[in-house]
């Protein structure tokens, strides 16, 4: 009778919000969800903005990813505390696209990025971004932490720099070539801003910092430039209402447009050169490239995220649903001007910190940041640039995780630390996808090598084997120990070269061999064919079926007097004394 196979177990959907609805859920924990919504969305309306600022596209595109991401990932994700919008990591990727591209091209990279990442969660992947290295993820994030500094300084100098590039040499050269141009009333703001957030947590008032300093430089902005400036003159202090002006719905404005996110496909908004864009295969395939880079940073920051907060709280997130809940997110907040999102850890931390019990508190956020938008567009755009400068090299700071970077330096192997500072490099003056591809590469390549040093072959004398009795001078024992794969199977084979010229056959011990790859399988095969032509036998001993199983298929098979194998050294030893006398 044929046994039934239970059909795959499909990944799910929204299982963060089903297992805190499993749990129970009363009006106590919605009140606790509220009230940390309330906080995280206070601070997410200045994060979002300097993040879209950063990126290169207008304040009010980060607002809407954290109204419109920030509620499906949390409705359709795999953890239960994750809050997703606009977040640093994503500032050296995005910003070149939109230098390429414009808008409406980063719009259709993060669309492709989350049908990525749904194809990701649908094939269970999920849980394969555990495995990039530590190195690898420090160095890119550190490196991501200088890029995002070093592009804040024209802002919070004052200086007229114009127009950044791509490349951050040629940024930088440009950034210190406009050194005179620095404005003090500008530098005088951005550092009181920066001063005032970094002293308010010491005052252990219930009120976010970033809230906190940007009111103030927006208050001391208001007062220098209706003090200070006149019609002539015009602001002597960059605000978001001076920078950005807006069309939409009939209307026009300066600022933020009050008015709540809105469907408006990508592939009509306009390319870097402000003309609409023109869809075709060519631009599908310019894009491909970032839209992957921009999927798998998003997985590797999500995941990194949930992990996060499952030891905060002692939960467990589920890997596939969360990459799921992602990719929709990204895939619909495009369509109402939102860009890329993912979860972010400082946001995540403070709405556990907060008492959040389950989703629902990140949907409050939403509607927190949705509120600020249609009530407060006004006030928003009287946030000078400098202070979301200072803002941003908090955020800078806090992501570099110097202390971290610091101390893997000095007491990490070489090859880590060499990864490290390879994924900082090449993340600062190229770019990200770049180190994480090289980072890979070669923590792949160290991992071999490490793996290599373990796999080892070394004759035994029989006579202090305790498995077997002693055995004539013309067989010999030999013992591998550790997988043979493309790294270390050349190694551990060739080192069977004779020395002695009475051996006639040679025992393999492999019960400590766990895996053979098909190079290894090549080498093998040219061992056993090496011994022939010298006239000597091979016994295979202790082999996992698996593997028995795959050299039958490689076409490598049992020939008396020549190769065998078999389970246990006492039965190898009757063979090779059989073969000798046969031999004899």
């Amino acid at each position: 009778m044929a046994r039934h196979r239970p059909s795959p177990r499909l990944p799910g959907i929204a299982t963060g919000l089903r297992a805190a609805w499993r749990d129970g859920y009363g009006l106590g924990d919605l009140r606790r969800d509220v009230l940390a919504g309330l906080t995280i969305g206070t601070v997410a309306v200045p994060l979002s903005m300097a993040l879209a600022i950063a990126t290169g596209v207008p304040p009010q595109h980060g607002l809407y990813t954290a109204i419109v991401a920030g509620a499906i990932i949390a409705l359709t994700g795999g953890s239960r505390f994750n809050v997703s919008g606009p977040t640093a990591a994503f500032v050296v990727i995005l910003f070149p696209i939109v230098q390429q591209h414009g808008l409406g091209g980063l719009l259709i990279a993060t669309m492709m990025a989350g049908v990525i990442l749904v194809a990701l969660g649908l094939t269970g992947l999920g849980r394969l971004i555990q495995y990039v290295p530590y190195p690898v993820v420090l160095g890119f994030t550190a490196g991501i932490a200088v890029v995002i500094a070093v592009l804040q300084l024209p802002d919070f100098l004052g200086l007229e720099v114009g127009q950044l590039g791509e490349h951050f040499v040629e940024n930088l050269s440009r950034i210190v070539a406009s050194l005179p141009s620095l404005s003090p009333l500008e530098l005088g703001i951005g550092a009181f801003t920066l001063g005032v957030m970094l002293l308010w947590p010491r005052l252990h008032v219930p009120l976010p910092a970033p809230l906190i300093g940007l009111v103030v430089g927006a208050v001391l902005a208001y007062a220098v430039n209706h003090g200070i400036g006149d019609a002539s003159t015009g602001n002597l202090v960059e605000t978001i209402a001076s920078r950005f002006t807006w069309e939409a719905q009939g209307e026009t404005g300066s600022g933020i447009p009050p008015i709540a996110p809105s469907f408006a496909a990508p592939w009509r908004l306009p390319g870097a050169d402000g003309e609409p864009l023109v869809v075709d295969f060519a631009l599908l395939r310019a894009l491909l490239g970032p839209a992957f880079a921009i999927a798998m940073l998003g997985a590797i920051e999500s995941l990194l995220c949930a992990v996060v907060s499952d030891g905060l709280t002692r939960t467990r997130h589920d890997p596939n649903a969360e990459l799921i809940g992602q990719g929709l997110g990204n895939i619909v907040a495009p369509l109402f001007g939102g860009i890329t999102a993912t979860a972010a850890i400082a946001r995540t931390a403070t709405n556990i910190r907060s008492g959040a019990r389950s989703p629902i508190a990140a949907v409050v956020h939403a509607l927190v940041v949705l509120l600020a938008v249609v009530a407060l567009a006004g006030l928003l755009g009287l946030v000078p640039m400098a202070a979301l400068a200072a803002l941003l090299f908090i955020v800078a700071w806090n992501m570099s995780e110097a202390r971290h970077v610091l101390h893997t330096l000095r007491s990490a192997p070489a090859g880590d630390v060499a990864i490290l500072v390879t994924c900082f490099t090449l993340t600062v003056l190229f770019d990200m996808v770049l180190a994480v591809a090289v980072g890979m590469g070669l923590a792949a390549a160290l991992f071999i090598r490490r793996m290599a040093l373990l796999t080892q072959t070394r004759q035994i004398d029989a006579g202090t084997h305790a498995s077997i009795d002693e055995l004539p001078g013309e067989v010999a024992l030999y013992d591998i120990d550790g997988p043979l794969f493309f790294g270390a199977a050349e190694k551990a084979l060739t080192s069977l070269h004779l020395v002695d010229p009475k051996v006639r056959i040679v025992i393999l011990d492999m019960h400590d061999v766990p895996s053979m790859d098909g190079t290894a399988i090549v080498a093998l095969q040219a061992l056993t064919d090496e011994m022939h032509r010298q006239g000597v036998a091979l016994v295979l001993v202790g082999l996992p079926t698996h593997i028995l199983v795959t050299l039958r298929r490689a076409g490598i098979r049992r020939r008396a007097g020549r190769l065998t194998w078999c389970r246990e050294l006492a039965q190898a030893r009757k063979i090779a004394l059989r073969w000798l006398a046969q031999v004899t």
